[in-house]
């Protein structure tokens, strides 16, 4: 971790994400289950041993080469001896039940639930990182509950959510869990879907796609400058990406946070656009939303509405079907129209629906077929 990550999170203190408890009959269900004494240490998957104990990681492109005792960029991955390990299989931090509009998905399962959950650390530093009190904190600095992929998928059952979020940090760095508890919650007829930068190695992306229902990408910028700077990443494994993801078949959206002076240009937002459309095609759910000053960029002020509605006009005249504005509650933009009659489709106030006029995949009123997963 970088000093200046860390000087901020000892200055202002590491603020604990809530952790739902799991229901009484739940507990006394896995109370008697062996465990070992720490589960969550496991053998990473996807890296490499090399000379003198050390090894490279390619879960993500930094592909970090990691000395004996110690750790990956992303703080949650541990070279013990020559093994790679991950510090975080099913060491949760935080589990929410949210509506599926606040990852924000709009076209997959509108009206429904998703039991949401994280684990410390993250494989890039946003300075405006909205949660850095968990993705920017080694996990032996927040506190966790363990829960074991079984487990997990008999919780969301309990709470009668059709579908997993692996959310809040980036899910990349606990991919190992994730394929494990999607795979498990497929076999009882739960989804997953993954909220993530996209800045992952094309191995792990394909194991994801094998056991996920849809991602969405929360695409920074489209610039190698704002990725290198802002974001310390790079742009254009994220490109590749959801171009993988799009392959694949899996349901995709992409989140823009549109933040002033810094990925707020007119014509960045164009060109962004066009690569959206010549390479996912138009009818990729593209949400441009709003930035709050968080972390290490309290110095700006909010995003005006008026860029948002600039960014969303330059989409749909891109060619783009499904633009929508976030973070602006009660804006005509959170609805979903029909790209043929113009109707209504979906009308949104924040997170709620309030009327929903998709019947079987298709527009009720002129019969177009709306993309997406509806049921």
């Amino acid at each position: 971790m970088d000093n200046s990550r860390r000087k901020f999170l000892l200055q202002l203190g590491t603020c604990f994400a809530g952790l739902a408890t799991a229901p009484a009959i739940l507990e006394k269900t896995f109370a008697n289950l062996p465990e070992p004494a720490e589960p969550y240490i496991q053998e990473a998957r996807y890296y490499k041993k090399l000379d003198n104990k050390k090894i490279q990681c390619f879960l993500c492109p930094k592909q970090c080469v990691v000395s004996n005792h110690k750790r990956g960029y992303c703080e949650v991955r541990e070279n013990q001896d020559g093994i790679y390990k991950t510090l975080v299989y099913g060491r949760l931090v935080a589990i929410h039940q949210d509506p599926i509009e606040k990852k924000p998905m709009f076209h997959f399962l509108p009206g429904t639930t998703a039991l949401s959950v994280a684990t410390a650390g993250c494989n890039v530093d946003c300075k405006f990182c909205q949660n850095w009190n968990i993705a920017q904190v080694r996990p032996e600095e927040i506190s966790f509950r363990y829960v074991s992929p079984e487990e997990l998928v008999n919780i969301t059952k309990y709470y009668k959510s059709p579908t997993i979020a692996y959310t809040y940090n980036e899910p990349t760095i606990f991919t190992e869990y994730i394929c494990d508890t999607a795979s498990a919650g497929r076999e009882k007829g739960i989804r997953s879907v993954m909220i993530s930068n996209g800045f992952i190695k094309r191995e792990p992306m394909s194991d994801l796609c094998n056991v996920l229902d849809a991602i969405k990408i929360d695409f920074k910028a489209f610039s190698e400058k704002f990725y290198r700077e802002i974001v310390s990443g790079t742009m254009k494994p994220v490109l590749d990406t959801m171009v993988f993801i799009k392959e694949r078949g899996k349901w995709l959206e992409i989140v823009n946070l549109v933040i002033p002076t810094h990925n707020d240009d007119k014509n960045q937002i164009k060109e962004m656009c066009k690569w959206i459309i010549d390479n996912l095609g138009p009818d990729v759910p593209v949400h441009f939303t709003r930035f709050h000053p968080q972390y290490l960029m309290k110095n700006l002020p909010p995003t005006p509405v008026k860029t948002l509605e600039m960014a969303y006009n330059v989409a749909r005249d891109a060619g783009i079907n499904f633009a929508y504005v976030g973070n602006v509650p009660g804006h005509p933009a959170e609805n979903t129209v029909c790209p043929s009659c113009g109707k209504i489709l979906i009308e949104r106030t924040g997170y709620f629906i309030r009327s929903n006029n998709i019947i079987n995949g298709k527009c009720s009123f002129c019969q177009t077929s709306i993309p997406g997963v509806w049921s």
